[in-house]
């Protein structure tokens, strides 16, 4: 069973000419309403390759209709949300403008997620067959503890370093490590990482295997159409390229990743294979523009075929 312990957010996205700077006020005609929050966009992208029932949701979101929605669409989606509970703080949300040459600003307010808590998790879900999937928007702390409880159940814990935050230790890395089977990062998170540990790698792949060696684990690191690299805690390398394409958006791209890679290796696949779905579920997702909406099924990826 793949369990996601993450956030939950309902996004706002409004065109307008400029986007506004102090004391300035612009208009749009209208905006857009789109599901997010990496935790659920992972969650979304897993059931989609694992199927429906195979993937449960735990996190926060409010009592409001944001929440009702949030709560639907995972639900539209496959997945179980009977550990999503209801709170008093607001459903997460991100208001984000875009002006008319593909640059944004986005402010999250993460509301629900911040009182996300490891203890709203039972007992139940945490077993040898659990494959937990972490990332950093909820706190870390309460993150820490679910994988804490899933190592101690001879689980599998998955943690996506990302956003990496603005405040992140030396003591917060050394301690994610020491829980992670796979550690998921992109390129720069894999440096961000390394040098929060002291390490001061020459790129990326060095940094990977750094970080495999520090925590025992094996570092997955995305690099868009340079694909993606597995460095295992003995040194060995597997490699998945990127198919070539034109994308049209690449929001959510890291997400269908991570939530693909999960499917697979819930399955008990080889790595190989994992790596290579992963790339290709990706790569679908950037052809349709939002973070969801163009995350692939089961049937579309020709790796599975």
């Amino acid at each position: 069973m793949i369990l996601v312990f993450g956030s939950l957010n309902v996004d706002l996205v409004a065109q307008v000419p400029v986007i506004p700077g102090p004391g300035r006020t612009v208009l749009a005609p209208s905006y857009q309403t789109h599901f997010g929050g990496k935790g659920a966009n992972q969650a979304v992208a897993a059931a989609r390759i694992a199927g429906p029932g195979q993937v449960r949701m735990a996190g926060r979101v409010g009592r409001d209709g944001f929440g009702d929605s949030a709560i639907e669409n995972l639900r539209e989606n496959g997945v179980d949300t009977a550990f999503v509970v209801r709170g008093d703080e607001p459903t997460g949300c991100a208001f984000i403008t875009v002006d008319q040459s593909g640059e944004n600003a986005i402010t999250v307010a993460s509301g629900a997620n911040m009182a996300a808590s490891a203890a709203d998790l039972p007992a139940e879900p945490f077993g040898p067959d659990t494959v937990l999937v972490l990332q950093m928007e909820v706190p870390f702390a309460e993150a820490l503890e679910a994988a804490r409880r899933t190592t101690l159940s001879c689980g599998t814990v998955i943690w996506n370093l990302a956003p990496v935050p603005e405040t992140m230790t030396r003591t917060m890395v050394t301690e994610l490590l020491a829980v992670t089977d796979y550690l998921l990062v992109n390129e720069h998170e894999a440096l961000d990482a390394a040098a929060a540990v002291g390490i001061a790698p020459s790129d990326y792949e060095a940094a990977a295997a750094a970080l495999a060696r520090a925590g025992d684990l094996t570092c997955v690191v995305t690099a868009g159409a340079q694909g993606a690299l597995a460095v295992a805690a003995d040194g060995t390398r597997l490699r998945a390229p990127a198919p070539r394409i034109t994308p049209v958006d690449t929001t959510g791209a890291g997400d269908t990743f991570v939530g693909a890679f999960t499917a697979m290796l819930s399955e008990k696949v080889p790595l190989q294979t994992a790596l290579q779905v992963g790339c290709e579920a990706a790569a679908q997702k950037c052809l349709t523009p939002g973070a969801q909406a163009g995350m692939p099924m089961r049937g579309a990826i020709s790796s599975l075929a």
